[in-house]
């Protein structure tokens, strides 16, 4: 008799919208989904929501509430991995807030919880780029920087579940430009859509209109300029936007070097929506990481971009589920 394939449901849960997907115990996911979430309402309301969305995919796929063994979950939060309780989760307006028991009591399902760039670092481990090894080091590059550590093939979370937050590595310890965490700078200040947007403006008003920039065209039609305005300036040979990726490139293959030193990670992989500028960014990442690793021990890394996009942290989360069960 052949055995019937398990599910878990996976969420990747945001300020913006919640993701879910019924993903396989091999990984493929079988329905997706997505709906806003609701950050006006309280906890208990966004936990109805994914109630709601994995009731639809069950209906979709005409699939036995029995063949999901169970839920996990990547949130931007503090919490308390053990328990799910939510300490703080800022883009959700959330403050101690029980998300494990809560869902738990609704779907009479175990739920796992996670920080969601650890549990995209999960995806691109399990069905991504990372597939096959079990030493990662995983980042994504969005509006600030997170990081997922992978070692001997599951998140390593330190003493505190801390670990990972190469965001606040200080990267210019004079000097260096305001963090939200309280410190100065820090590499989430460059080495994100928000330190490339801040960069590219400083360059811009420096700017003595001399040289020929297709960044400082769509500055001055605009009066504003964003990440992706960057990329494809620098994409195009920019020279300005060239020197703000090459800075970012810099700072960004500094600390992974210094990582590597310390971790030893069989590949570093990059993803969120600014590693999509391509090699205008990783060509600087890379060189600067080979001029401070000692390649000599830690042997040739890979760093190379992530492949499994938005599906990571659904993936991820389900595979948080299903290694526990």
């Amino acid at each position: 008799m052949t055995e019937l394939v398990q599910y878990c449901f996976g969420v990747d849960l945001g300020g913006t919208s919640i993701k879910g997907a019924i993903v396989s115990d091999q990984g493929d996911i079988a329905y997706k989904t997505s709906q806003p979430t609701a950050v006006k309402g309280d906890g208990d309301v966004i936990v109805q929501q994914m109630e709601d969305m994995l009731k639809e995919a069950l209906k979709r796929l005409q699939l036995d509430p029995s063949r999901i063994k169970g839920v996990g979950i990547g949130a931007p939060a503090f919490m308390d991995l053990e328990t799910g309780f939510v300490y703080e989760a800022v883009n959700l307006g959330w403050k101690n807030y029980p998300l494990k028991e809560r869902l738990e009591s609704k779907l009479g399902l175990p739920v796992f919880v996670d920080n969601d760039a650890n549990t995209a670092a999960l995806g691109e481990m399990w069905r991504g780029a990372g597939q096959g090894e079990t030493e990662l080091l995983c980042i994504t590059l969005g509006t600030g920087l997170g990081a997922g550590v992978i070692v001997h093939g599951d998140i390593y979370h330190g003493a505190r579940g801390t670990a990972g937050e190469m965001g606040h590595v200080t990267v210019v310890p004079q000097g260096g430009h305001p963090c939200n965490c309280g410190k100065t700078g820090c590499l989430e200040t460059i080495a994100s859509a928000t330190g490339i947007v801040r960069l590219a403006t400083e360059a811009l008003q420096e700017h003595d209109g001399s040289t020929v920039s297709e960044l400082a065209s769509i500055y001055r039609t605009k009066r504003r300029i964003t990440a992706r305005d960057v990329a494809a300036a620098a994409q195009e040979g920019d020279p300005l936007a060239r020197q703000v990726l090459d800075k970012v490139g810099y700072y960004l293959g500094l600390a992974l070097a210094n990582y590597a030193v310390c971790f030893n990670p069989a590949k570093i992989i990059i993803g969120g929506g600014v590693s999509q500028a391509g090699d205008v960014l990783f060509a600087p990442i890379r060189q600067t990481y080979k001029r401070f690793a000692l390649t000599h021990l830690t042997g040739e890394i890979d760093i190379v971009p992530a492949i499994l996009g938005n599906d990571a942290g659904v993936i991820g989360a389900a595979w948080l589920a299903h290694s526990r069960l």
